[in-house]
């Protein structure tokens, strides 16, 4: 836990949020059944799925990058 209170763990967590809800938009009854509300905490997974399905270049980068500065970096 204490990870998420550092810049780089906030960061990490911030993309696997995406990459995940990305994910899991692309199921179809997933879809229906937990990203179809738009507020509340459903509502953040339904704005970072919608950013991981448009932005899938740029967060695919910045996932590479984070798992290199992860691994090499620390």
């Amino acid at each position: 836990l204490p990870a998420v209170y550092s810049l780089d763990g906030l960061l990490v967590f911030g993309l696997l949020l995406v990459c995940t809800c990305a994910y899991l938009r692309k199921v179809p009854r997933l879809r229906t059944w937990l990203l179809s509300e738009r507020r509340g905490i459903w509502g953040v997974c339904h704005k970072a799925a919608v950013i991981g399905t448009r932005l899938h270049v740029a967060v695919s980068v910045s996932c590479l990058l984070m798992a290199l500065y992860v691994l090499v970096g620390k």
